[in-house]
């Protein structure tokens, strides 16, 4: 039976045969029993608990997921896993820790990067020229630009680049880049994929079984699997994704509306979907500072993609400053509290800013 994605999230990775639990347990092993015809060890052959995660969300992305200990455990399997030499495009603004990552294969001598602004399509597509990787995310994190995914896959394929989609952002629920041609697509699973703020974990996720042997292979090697409790909570926190993301959508696409209105606010970054707003006030980082401290009900602090409403100005880190990120600019990850509630609170914080 063809399911929808919200029916996928409940129903994927679950035990099928009569007397089975309705959830996969906690296992928690590292050896195993000797098998003569399939002798395992945990850190190549991950529990039940794990592949039941992986199950579930390469069934929601429509190909096989890789669970890693952590977001940057999987960005680093492919800026780690490229053959010495490689040239990887990457965007010149994304999340600071994946930029980190090839600059520091870069520093190492290990491939050359060439940063560019996915906003600027032609530019790309010029960049592209013998590259062996294209690194996109859709939306962009902080500012939550939307690259052109369909033509700079296709023009890195032509180039003979492989192209990962970082879709944190976005989930499953609303891009599938490998629908679009993308070779992986990489989710920084302790967001809105676990969802509750309690999980560190990543993945990847290909419809190519050769190239999701060679991301098994480097998985082996570097040890980042996650833990059984950790892909437990993920696959629970993914049953309710759907309802999650609706409720918070609706909270981010309401309040960006209000705040675009709002005299202390300069400028809304908003998508059109999901619940990540942007949004840049007036009186510098002073005044966006001031709001962080006086929020009561949404959270300061970082990360995104949970439960909870947290806010948090990006420019404070030395990674996100340096490639341009407004220093009043506010990134919101829009929970899912009450609208008005949530409302409340940015009106009284803005003014007190």
């Amino acid at each position: 039976m063809d399911l929808h994605p919200e029916s996928v999230v409940v129903a994927a990775g679950r035990p099928g045969a009569p007397g089975d639990p309705l959830t996969v347990p906690v296992v928690l092993t590292a050896p195993y029993r000797h098998d003569p015809d399939n002798n395992r060890y945990a850190r190549e052959h991950p529990s039940a608990t794990i592949e039941a995660f992986e199950a579930t969300l390469g069934a929601l992305e429509g190909g096989t997921a890789l669970a890693f200990a952590s977001g940057m455990g999987a960005v680093a399997a492919l800026a780690e896993g490229r053959p010495a030499g490689s040239v990887a495009v990457i965007p010149a603004a994304g999340y600071a820790g994946s930029l980190a990552s090839f600059r520091a294969q870069e520093a190492l001598g290990h491939l050359s990067v060439r940063s560019v602004d996915l906003t600027d399509t032609e530019s790309v597509i010029t960049a592209l020229a013998g590259a062996d990787l294209l690194w996109l995310e859709s939306v962009t994190n902080p500012l939550l630009d939307v690259p052109d995914l369909t033509r700079l896959i296709a023009a890195a394929h032509e180039a003979g680049a492989l192209v990962c989609v970082d879709a944190t952002l976005s989930t499953p629920l609303l891009l599938r880049p490998l629908e679009l041609g993308a070779d992986v697509v990489m989710h920084s699973v302790t967001k809105y994929l676990a969802g509750h703020s309690d999980v560190l974990m990543g993945a990847l996720v290909t419809s190519s079984p050769t190239l999701a042997a060679q991301l098994h292979a480097r998985r082996t090697l570097t040890g980042a699997l996650p833990g059984a409790l950790e892909a437990y909570l993920a696959t629970r926190g993914m049953r309710t994704l759907a309802l999650r993301m609706e409720r918070a959508g609706a909270n981010a696409a309401e309040l960006a509306t209000r705040l675009a209105a709002h005299p202390a606010v300069s400028r809304v970054r908003y998508p059109g979907s999901g619940a990540m707003i942007s949004f840049e006030v007036t009186g510098g980082a002073a005044a966006a500072d001031a709001v962080c401290a006086a929020v009561r009900l949404i959270t300061h602090a970082t990360s995104l993609g949970a439960v909870e409403s947290l806010i948090e100005r990006r420019a404070m880190h030395e990674g996100d400053a340096a490639f341009g990120t407004p220093a009043s600019l506010l990134r919101f990850s829009v929970g899912i509290e009450h609208v008005e509630d949530l409302w409340a609170d940015l009106e009284q914080a803005l003014t007190a800013g």
